[in-house]
């Protein structure tokens, strides 16, 4: 079994959202998206926008991952270094 079957297996079908407020860095919404690309995950939705303050706020809506899996990506963007913030939530 693959990583990326590993992680798939056994997932609910909710809507689950990740949301991230990072620096206005031009590569800030590719290091988000690259823990996606490395699961073989492609998001339903991809929005980001930026602040008046400097901040860019992504939000990105998936389905086919379970809500443990969810927690451990956002941990992961958070440690980047250009976000200030990660959570996620159900839809």
């Amino acid at each position: 079994m693959t990583p990326e079957e590993a992680i798939l297996e056994g997932t609910a079908t909710q809507a689950l959202c990740l949301r991230v407020s990072a620096e206005a860095d031009p590569g800030a919404l590719a290091r988000v998206l690259s823990c996606f690309q490395t699961l073989n995950v492609v998001p339903r939705r991809v929005v980001a926008e930026h602040g008046t303050t400097g901040t860019l706020y992504i939000r990105i809506d998936v389905t086919g991952l379970t809500e443990r899996h969810l927690s451990i990506i956002a941990a992961k963007v958070g440690q980047v270094p250009c976000v200030g913030n990660a959570y996620w939530h159900r839809l």
